[in-house]
């Protein structure tokens, strides 16, 4: 009070000394100051009465604007401190970055009361997840009783808002006892699946194993445990870690799958220090021509057996890099060997290879091609990786269906297969269009002329 006394008294220093008599005395007992009214009757006779009817109009909450007159002896304690100017030689510094002569002054207008609600302690549960779900911040710690918790709870899964969920059940994670979060959560599945992919997202692995043993998932309980191989990184101790993951109680279908990446692992690591040894001694030609450029350790399966298929393949099924010894060994179907024993010796551009693989015989001697996979997908596979058009052609003959044998072998320019597919069409038109598409004087063509001549 002393200091808003001191800081209005020293207006005398700030207006000129002409105007000392018209600057208002200021009474701080509380009674109507006789100057101000002096002041507001000056500037009603002097310019004109809106500034009455603005000042109405502000205590009604109205915002519409209005002119002020500068006056040249006027000066208020009121226009003080509503930021209101009369005097030229006492401008605000809107009014000294600005020359504009009008000016807009918009009221103050009260906050509404659900805006004090934000700095209040007395939210329901259903409030507070209304504000989480509008993303306003709020603490949850004034739910202090068990009841008030679980209410807050059921509040925020009938909001269907998963980020509240989560939220929420951090707050109950860390307020509350293990057992009592999980015997509450038993009966509330939507809640407790948002907790344990929370816990699986955030690597809690300890919580998460105490709570699916906690609701006898043991399936989970191991799943979730050789999940934990993923983290190890040497070798060794992965592979004797899956080996005692073999126990755990998975289903039927599961332990076959851990009993084969155990034993998988396991064939990689002797694979791995052979070839390597192969390598760095230089006594292997393919290792010599075809550097590998990867390690084989943790691989899949297919990889695995296409690495097999590559550097191995001529090994005999005894061997644990075999090729045949991985098919018998994992049941790998006929269809994906095939696929992956043809990418694997194409690749290499091992044709005779290639034949071999789809080379079968009957029970008189008789030798055909016949394969798992369609002829259309070997030819697409031999042309990936180059094959010549002589090959090719084989293959492309083998392709039953007329219209896609026709397309691949225009496609690859395979043209004695179209000729020939053309010749048992007996399609005269067609063949005599084709002509035109390859080279004059060519073989060809003298096959074409022969063929249009008979």
């Amino acid at each position: 009070l002393k200091e808003s006394k001191r800081a209005v008294n020293s207006l005398r220093d700030i207006v000129d000394d002409d105007d000392d008599d018209d600057l208002e005395r200021v009474s701080w007992s509380g009674e109507p100051v006789g100057s101000i009214s002096w002041s507001i009757k000056e500037t009603s006779s002097s310019s004109t009465s809106s500034l009455e009817g603005r000042d109405s109009s502000l205590q009604k909450g109205s915002s519409s604007s209005a002119a002020f007159p500068k006056q040249v002896s006027s000066y208020s304690l009121s226009s003080l401190f509503k930021g209101r100017n009369k005097l030229p030689s006492f401008q605000s510094l809107s009014d000294a970055l600005s020359d504009m002569g009008v000016k807009n002054y918009a009221p103050e207008l009260r906050r509404p009361k659900a805006e004090y609600k934000d700095y209040s302690n007395d939210w329901s549960p259903k409030d507070t997840v209304r504000r989480m779900q509008r993303g306003k911040v709020c603490s949850l710690e004034r739910f202090r009783s068990l009841q008030d918790k679980l209410v807050l709870l059921d509040e925020a899964v009938a909001g269907h808002d998963g980020n509240v969920i989560t939220a929420v059940l951090i707050f109950l994670k860390r307020t509350l006892r293990r057992e009592i979060l999980f015997r509450e959560l038993e009966v509330r599945q939507v809640a407790l699946c948002h907790l344990i992919h929370f816990l699986k997202e955030m690597g809690e692995q300890k919580l998460l194993l105490d709570l699916l043993r906690f609701l006898d998932r043991t399936e989970e309980v191991a799943l979730s445990q050789y999940r934990e191989h993923l983290n190890i990184q040497d070798v060794e101790k992965r592979r004797e870690f899956l080996k005692g993951c073999i126990g755990l109680p998975f289903s039927a279908e599961d332990t076959s799958h851990i009993q084969d990446h155990y034993t998988l692992l396991e064939r990689q690591i002797i694979i791995e220090a052979n070839d390597r040894h192969l390598e760095m001694a230089g006594q292997s030609e393919i290792f010599r021509k075809y550097p590998r450029k990867a390690s084989i350790l943790n691989m899949p399966l297919v990889t695995t057996l296409f690495y097999s298929c590559f550097y191995h393949y001529t090994e005999a099924e005894g061997t644990f890099s075999s090729p045949a010894n991985l098919k018998k060994t994992f049941k790998i179907p006929d269809k994906q060997y095939v696929l992956t024993a043809l990418a694997a010796r194409a690749k290499l551009r091992a044709w005779d290879d290639v034949d071999a693989l789809f080379t079968t015989k009957n029970w008189l001697g008789y030798t055909k091609k016949k394969a798992p996979i369609a002829f259309h997908r070997v030819v697409e596979i031999l042309q990936r990786n180059n094959a010549p058009v002589q090959v090719l052609q084989e293959y492309v003959r083998l392709v039953e269906d007329v219209e896609t044998r026709l397309n691949l072998a225009t496609k690859y320019k395979c043209h004695d297969v179209v000729i020939e597919t053309y010749r048992d069409l007996k399609d005269r038109i067609q063949l005599t269009a084709y002509k035109c598409k390859v080279e004059r004087g060519s073989a060809e063509e003298e096959k074409i002329n022969s063929i249009l001549n008979n």
